[in-house]
């Protein structure tokens, strides 16, 4: 299945290569939405997703005539995505306030989770609210670095090897910046659990 897609991918590419833009836009269609969750999570912010996913396949447009297969499209792809979504949150900087109207939808329209908060409990549903409030928060304590590997291995569910490829460091490193991003999240978190429910 993975081959089969390279392959497809390969040949979008090549088109592309020949001059021909159609085969880009489907390029585009096939990666937005993945690209999108993974800036989305990283900048929290839905503006500033949209302005830097159209930068991205701008910026995959102007260098797809050097793409020489050696990585696939897909870790190629991310890897612009990765770099200049930490591009701008470093110079985005100081400026940043966190909008909490901003909060991430994607875990209201998750299956699992309606059916496990389906009892209409008010004071679990502001709770659970509170807590992607601070998890959020949380998320954006991080450094840009460490907020790209937690960001792609807990929330996309990438492996370490392609986040790996993706970052261009070792599989160690990236084992390494997880830990630490992980009991950095449990720290901020901490305050949340040991209130514990009233």
């Amino acid at each position: 299945m993975e081959e089969d897609s390279r392959k497809a991918d390969n040949e979008l590419i090549a088109r592309t290569q020949a001059g021909d833009p159609a085969a880009f836009d489907d390029l585009v269609r096939k990666y937005s939405s993945r690209l999108y969750s993974l800036v989305y999570n990283m900048t929290s912010n839905h503006e500033d997703t949209n302005d830097l996913l159209q930068d991205i396949f701008a910026k995959a447009y102007r260098s797809i005539k050097g793409f020489r297969g050696k990585s696939s499209f897909y870790t190629w792809i991310h890897s612009i995505g990765v770099n200049m979504t930490i591009n701008f949150l470093k110079k985005r900087g100081r400026h940043f306030q966190l909008s909490l109207n901003d909060v991430d939808a994607n875990i209201e329209n998750d299956k699992e989770f309606i059916e496990s908060t389906s009892i209409t409990n008010p004071v679990r549903e502001a709770d659970l609210k509170e807590l992607q409030q601070r998890l959020n928060e949380a998320m954006m304590k991080l450094s840009h670095e460490h907020r790209a590997v937690v960001t792609m291995f807990d929330i996309e569910g990438m492996p370490h090897a392609e986040i790996s490829k993706i970052l261009n460091i070792s599989e160690g490193t990236v084992r390494s910046r997880l830990f630490y991003a992980h009991r950095q999240l449990q720290n901020y978190l901490q305050e949340f659990h040991s209130r514990g429910p009233s």
